[in-house]
């Protein structure tokens, strides 16, 4: 049976967390003079008619978890806001694993981030390369988790390879791991497919991570969503810097969701062109494989991937360089972009193979 205190770092359930001024006064009027703000207003911003950013923010972002809500179907005290997806990442690393002593797991090739935030926490990493189909190795992962493993990182649709894992995999982990199972779902807004979200009631062990700054396209305001029980987000923010999401960001967030069909419509485009590009990639001579994808981006097996991205980069067609890392040999990833955008791609990747073919 999973106990939230059994995985927690044991100072974490008695400590005292910072108490800001918004914490001890939540109301919205009044003369304030309680956390020693510029009363004047804002550097450039000082007119009557002009809004300023001389006050604190909401330090728990009410107002936009009221409205994500029902549009995730959870309650929003299961939500908990940070500096994209990267905070809670982080966050969840500190609240359960004792550096120098705890684990986490993690299935590569998957999204950097994991490793680097258990790194800086002195946190061992436990790597169980997915298969060769890009799906969880179900026996060797639980073969792996040794009693110190807190949390295991599953990114589904997949960063780089952009796949689904197997939801029924997902589910045995989630019923076998006494640990948090952490669903990274930053692309699920492009896949087919049903948020764990879902599940949140049914396993307090889950916990899943989704992001502002793909499908809305809001990646420069640093936005992530993590979605976990009431117990969890109550020690997430119990741990987090008081005013962790700027007023700005939260302003521009909830003006965002007032648009929920302009996202979609976004989401269908990039669908579009997404099979538009998998048709044009496929029928290039330089192309080996295309990988299935559940993402905004395509994972593409070329020849000779170091040249052709070289290439990209001279004619500024920037993609990932994916061809040393563990199960992408060869591979690079391409963002599906606009229109016009591909059909450049495309005219690049057609010169530099008639380039080739005239060198030879």
């Amino acid at each position: 049976m999973f106990r939230l205190q059994d995985i927690l770092r044991p100072h974490i359930l008695t400590l005292t967390p910072y108490s800001s001024a918004r914490d001890e006064y939540t109301g919205k009027e009044g003369v304030f003079l309680d956390a020693n703000e510029n009363p004047y207003g804002s550097a450039g911003k000082s007119g009557p008619n002009e809004h300023t950013y001389n006050r604190y923010p909401d330090p728990y972002q009410w107002a936009i978890k009221e409205r994500l809500a029902p549009l995730k179907g959870v309650r929003p005290s299961q939500i908990f806001l940070g500096n994209g997806s990267d905070e809670p990442i982080d966050l969840l690393v500190r609240a359960t694993c004792t550096p120098g002593k705890d684990s986490i797991l993690i299935l590569p090739p998957t999204y950097g981030m994991y490793e680097v935030s258990a790194s800086v926490n002195d946190v061992a990493i436990i790597k169980v390369p997915l298969k060769p189909d890009y799906q969880l190795d179900l026996p060797a992962v639980l073969e792996a988790i040794q009693p110190s493993t807190k949390l295991l990182f599953v990114c589904s649709p997949n960063n780089p390879t952009g796949n689904l894992i197997e939801r029924e995999t997902i589910l045995t982990l989630l019923n076998a791991f006494r640990g948090l199972v952490i669903v990274d779902e930053a692309y699920i807004d492009f896949a087919e497919t049903e948020s764990m979200t879902a599940l949140l009631d049914q396993y307090p062990n889950l916990v899943v991570l989704q992001t502002f700054s793909k499908a809305w396209g809001l990646a420069a305001l640093r936005l992530g969503m993590c979605f976990a029980s009431e117990e969890l987000i109550q020690i997430l923010n119990k741990i987090k810097p008081p005013y962790n999401i700027s007023a700005p960001t939260q302003e521009l967030a909830l003006e965002a969701l007032n648009h929920v069909g302009d996202k979609d419509k976004m989401v269908t485009e990039v669908l579009e062109q997404r099979t538009d590009l998998h048709q044009k990639l496929l029928a290039s001579s330089l192309v080996r494989r295309i990988h299935h994808s559940d993402a905004n981006f395509l994972l593409v097996q070329f020849d000779d991937p170091k040249a052709i991205f070289d290439y990209l980069i001279e004619h500024q067609v920037i993609v990932r360089d994916r061809s040393r890392v563990t199960r992408c040999e060869g591979c690079l990833r391409i963002t599906v972009g606009t229109e016009a955008e591909n059909e450049h791609l495309m005219d690049i990747l057609k010169q530099y193979a008639e380039t080739v073919t005239t060198t030879f």
